[in-house]
């Protein structure tokens, strides 16, 4: 007899919609920061989309309100519970939350952040290689938990980044070069032989080929 197919275990990492600071602001942690009219609108489509994909398991989210609001639409029309999960927390940036992006380009340190991240971090705050290592630990005991499953991670944009370059073996020094917009949402396939990234950054048409990973 043929051996059977091991299971895959599809994870799609969805970045939080629009809110009144994005492209703006580095608004690390900070409580309070909710999904803008246009946010809300993208977490609306998103749930839309995503009807493609017949079966959720589950529905993660970082802690932080813009994430979880953005993922609340599809868990109203799954029937599921969003559940928290710290390990998907953005960068803790430390003493620069709050800081402008215009500012934070203007210090000597961003050029290090832009090429060579491995080796920085933020004043006050957590490195890039601690994100990154906290991002794969944690996606991989959901995917532990949801063998076979499809399940829904809403996280921010640089862990999403970080965690797309480690699936790919890209460098983390690299990651900047990764695009991860607004509400966008990236696959990855976790299988016995390895880790196979499906789509990245997809922010509109056809996701019912995902179902036939």
């Amino acid at each position: 007899m043929p051996a059977a197919k091991a299971a895959t275990t599809l994870v799609l990492l969805v970045r939080h919609g629009v809110t009144p600071t994005t492209g703006r602001l580095l608004p690390g942690r900070r409580r309070g920061l909710h999904l803008s009219d246009d946010g809300r609108r993208q977490a609306e489509a998103l749930a839309t989309r995503l009807t493609a994909l017949p079966k959720i398991a589950a529905i993660y989210s970082s802690p932080l309100e813009r994430a979880r609001e953005t993922v609340a639409p599809l868990a109203r029309t799954r029937g599921l519970a969003v559940r928290v999960e710290r390990g998907l927390l953005e960068i803790d940036p430390g003493t620069w939350t709050g800081l402008s992006l215009k500012r934070a380009a203007r210090r000597p340190e961003w050029a290090v952040v832009q090429r060579h991240a491995s080796a920085f971090r933020f004043p006050g705050g957590e490195s890039f290689v601690e994100m990154q290592a906290r991002m794969a630990s944690t996606i991989g005991r959901l995917v532990e938990r949801h063998r076979g499953q499809t399940i829904v991670v809403a996280s921010h944009a640089d862990p999403i980044k970080t965690l797309v370059a480690w699936a790919l073996g890209t460098p983390l020094d690299l990651f900047q070069r990764i695009v991860i917009a607004p509400a966008s949402i990236t696959a990855i396939a976790y299988r016995a032989e390895g880790l196979s990234v499906l789509t990245m950054n997809a922010m509109d048409g056809d996701l019912a080929s995902l179902a036939k990973r």
